[in-house]
């Protein structure tokens, strides 16, 4: 359960930018083992540029990645271990046409800007933010997360009360089709995260920019494939020995893929068309309302750094009928569902993997979206994946390993995928 894309992922990054400190989605994923200290930012440049050329990489998420065009207004985000990136971004941003502001963020100023405000400001829209969405054009942003346990111990009302009151800004980036490029993507190389995996650190790096640096010409003929595939199709069966057996109806839905290049079509149609998330290499489909039915098992998740056994959501008539589990990290994840608003019990997706270059190691202890064959499902927002349910919280579990019928046909078996 991946929550980078805090609140839903076509505004993680808005939040990323506006400081929406307690606008984070529901999910274990995204802050650290308690016990394992975030490293320095100097470690996570070393690191970084050891691997990838960040010149290099700058100009494609400029030019090609997010299409950015003479005369722009462009929003550049991300944390301080991350300003060299920032400032290529920036440069190359202005080196065609186009105009670039960057905002740099932290977990210690996430944190404070939760906790340290009162709660009587919970519920005001931000409006700066409702000023950014009515100017600029599109936002590049790179995840700055390095502690996963950056909102333990909130009050999950009030995380719903923040999470309701940036829906307007939401929804008015939706409006105006801003384009949005995240770097992260669930990936994005920490200690913590490297642990969960079951890998070093360096192994962790190396693999992310390996996932970034992916033929995007490749990729997208493989996502049109698999679109091809899924649009086509009718009933999707998700098995796995764990206990996971869901069914789900998607005749006739949209499919989306991040492809990592956001066409000038695409830019122009807007909402799940719009946004990529790198490493990229995903295809996505919504329900038809009404039609998940069985259930989905995790015998080990974690939830703000705290482990949960046998995580076991069960559908009935499309909704989440029952949410069970064990562990430390089960209480305070049931609170913050419980605190969500209608919509939260709605499953929202199913979303195919595709990327050949990130592959995670068969002892990890949790997935992500993009490694070829795996599986990831949520519930609640769906608006990024071309949905209607616009709730400000999410849910999102992937699945590694598991078996995928499409119409009786198997298209992923135990994490290897045949299309």
């Amino acid at each position: 359960m991946l929550p980078l894309r805090q609140l839903i992922r076509v505004s993680c990054a808005v939040a990323a930018v506006l400081w929406m400190a307690g606008c984070q989605q529901s999910g274990p994923t995204e802050a650290p083992v308690a016990s394992v200290p975030p490293p320095p930012a100097a470690a996570v440049a070393t690191t970084r540029k050891a691997l990838t050329d960040l010149e290099q990489l700058a100009e494609r998420l400029v030019q090609q990645n997010a299409g950015i065009r003479e005369g722009e207004l462009v929003l550049v985000s991300g944390g301080v271990q991350e300003q060299d990136l920032l400032e290529n971004i920036a440069v190359h941003v202005r080196k065609v046409g186009a105009f670039p502001l960057v905002t740099l963020s932290s977990d210690r100023m996430a944190k404070r800007l939760f906790f340290d405000v009162p709660g009587r400001f919970d519920t005001q829209t931000d409006a700066l933010g409702l000023k950014l969405a009515e100017n600029f054009n599109a936002i590049i942003s790179v995840n700055f997360n390095l502690d996963e346990a950056v909102f333990a111990g909130a009050d999950p009302k009030r995380q719903a009360a923040r999470a309701n009151a940036g829906q307007p800004v939401a929804d008015a980036f939706l409006k105006r089709k801003v384009r949005q490029v995240e770097v992260g993507n669930g990936l994005y190389p920490t200690r913590w995260r490297a642990e969960r995996f079951g890998m070093t650190e360096e192994q962790l790096a190396k693999m992310f920019w390996d996932g970034v640096n992916v033929d995007y010409s490749s990729l997208a003929t493989r996502a049109e494939q698999v679109k091809g595939a899924l649009a086509g199709g009718s009933q999707i069966q998700i098995k796995d020995s764990n206990g996971t057996d869901l069914r789900v109806n998607i005749q006739g839905r949209p499919v989306f893929a991040s492809d990592g290049i956001i066409t000038a079509e695409e830019a122009k149609t807007g909402g799940a068309s719009s946004s990529v998330y790198l490493p990229a290499g995903e295809v996505y489909v919504t329900p038809v309302a009404g039609t998940a039915e069985g259930s989905i098992v995790r015998r080990k998740e974690y939830f703000e750094g705290k482990e949960i056994q046998n995580l076991t959501l069960t559908f009935t008539a499309g909704k989440l009928t029952s949410m069970s589990g064990s562990g430390p990290g089960f209480e305070p994840l049931k609170a913050l569902y419980d605190a969500a608003g209608e919509g939260k019990e709605l499953f929202a997706v199913v979303d195919l993997g595709i990327n050949p270059n990130v592959k995670l190691p068969e002892n990890s202890a949790m997935g992500t979206w993009v490694p070829a064959g795996t599986v990831t499902v949520g519930i609640g927002n769906n608006v990024w994946a071309g949905g209607t349910n616009k709730i400000p919280y999410a849910y999102i579990a992937s699945l590694p390993g598991a078996t995928v019928t499409l119409d009786g046909k198997t298209i992923i078996e135990k994490g290897q995928i045949k299309i």
